[in-house]
């Protein structure tokens, strides 16, 4: 296909890069090496002062859109002004179509921030950059300014689907966007059935798991029978759906056990204090590391030296749960036995006592019992370590599922062009 019909695609991504979510600056890598054009639309700037190497290889452009309602109000009105002024009959229907999701708004001023980001979008870089489709991941925000951002420049668009942002959103608006969308991808068949139940045409909707690089995470020579004190792990985002109170009383079950252990717990956020506490308060404070966030890269050092790998997903705030956590099949490519719960899309992946141990949700004396298991079990370690590799080897490798990711997008009318991808610093261009 020549350069001129390929199609060009603006990712609407909440926040590029976020070290949380390499499974997107994967994909978009993996995309254009398949010779996707691709331009990042990023309605937050990072967070976090580093970033993972792998987005170094990402040839991009990244356009930040103005994130404050108050502070860039004059800019953001100013650019909607002329571009009402430029396609005043797509305006009018989208604002028509603006207006009519302000009862399912949850919050009014963000509801208001969208849609002017969505006009500052067109308006500023769109039509610039040759956008023939809008894609956004989660179906919740970035998807919402992709539809309205589609809807002025009468083009489709599309999103992928993850956990919180299908169960925290109202399912009316939700439903809205899914019969609006060209198409919609999801990472699970747990989310896949719940949103062919609400949606009008379900045969839009396709399932495509994230997949990891295992090229990157690859099982390393460790003792075939590890010896106490043993290295826990986990590595998540520090917030209730992740279930790691109940990962911690779990720990305290294992050490009245008699059990020496370490548990390393990577990652940040909000349950950071009450965390430290809990640890306190069951007298597991020296044996538990908190490294907060980092890199990829040091995340696989921490798979190489630990023994199990646990985490206790569970139902979170208003509905918020985890799909299939990554960190999970990344434990198991690099060999690491995994103790879980059987929540959401886990099971789909985690076959019990075949690929890994799982346990009921909110059930940390199971859970502790799972991990004891897999810690002083060598039979069981001997038979959980390959076969875990072998499932995420069958239902993980991103080379392969990037495959079918790309035949959804051709299908929906989004399509490559031929040439060789030379890897190079991303261009962050700023407005």
């Amino acid at each position: 296909m020549s350069r001129s019909s390929a199609t060009s695609l603006g990712f609407v991504l909440k926040g590029f890069p976020r070290i949380s979510e390499t499974f997107i600056s994967n994909e978009i890598r993996l995309l254009e090496q398949r010779g996707f054009r691709i331009h990042i639309y990023s309605m937050r700037h990072p967070r976090e002062s580093f970033t993972h190497e792998s987005v170094k290889a990402i040839r991009a452009k990244v356009t930040y859109l103005p994130q404050s309602v108050s502070y860039d109000f004059p800019r953001l009105l100013w650019q909607n002004i002329c571009l009402f002024a430029r396609i005043p009959k797509h305006y009018i229907k989208t604002a028509r179509l603006w207006l009519s999701r302000y009862p399912q708004a949850p919050k009014k001023h963000t509801w208001l921030k969208h849609f002017l980001q969505a006009g500052w979008l067109v308006q500023c870089s769109a039509k610039r950059e040759g956008i023939h489709h809008f894609h956004a991941h989660f179906a919740h925000t970035p998807s919402s300014v992709a539809m309205y951002a589609a809807s002025f420049c009468d083009v489709p668009f599309s999103f992928f689907a993850h956990a919180k942002d299908i169960y925290t959103q109202n399912p009316i608006a939700l439903k809205e966007k899914i019969d609006r969308a060209k198409f919609v991808v999801t990472c699970t068949a747990y989310n896949e059935n719940y949103l062919k139940h609400i949606a009008k045409n379900a045969k839009k909707i396709s399932c495509v798991r994230h997949g990891i690089d295992l090229s990157l995470f690859s099982p390393k020579s460790r003792p075939a029978t590890p010896t106490p004190p043993f290295t826990i792990l986990t590595v998540a985002r520090l917030v209730p759906k992740k279930g790691l109170f109940d990962v911690l009383e779990a720990l305290a079950f294992l050490r009245q056990k008699g059990i020496e252990f370490r548990y390393i717990l990577a990652g940040d956020g909000p349950l950071r204090a009450q965390l430290l506490q809990k640890a306190e308060n069951l007298g597991l404070a020296a044996q538990v590391l908190m490294t907060g966030t980092i890199t990829h890269e040091a995340v696989c050092q921490l798979y190489e030296k630990a023994d199990a790998f646990v985490l206790g997903c569970r139902l979170g705030d208003k509905g918020d749960r985890d799909g299939i956590p990554n960190v999970i099949a990344e434990a198991m490519a690099m060999g690491v036995p995994v103790a879980a719960t059987r929540f959401s899309g886990i099971p789909e992946l985690v076959e019990h006592e075949i690929s890994g141990m799982l346990s009921a949700p909110e059930d940390p004396q199971e859970l502790a019992h799972n991990l004891l298991r897999v810690l002083t079990d060598h039979q069981l370690r001997a038979q959980l370590i390959p076969a875990a590799r072998q499932r995420v080897e069958h239902m993980f490798d991103n080379r392969t599922l990037i495959q079918t990711l790309a035949e959804v997008y051709e299908a929906g009318g989004i399509h490559p062009v031929e040439y060789k991808p030379a890897p190079q610093l991303m261009e962050a261009v700023q407005h």
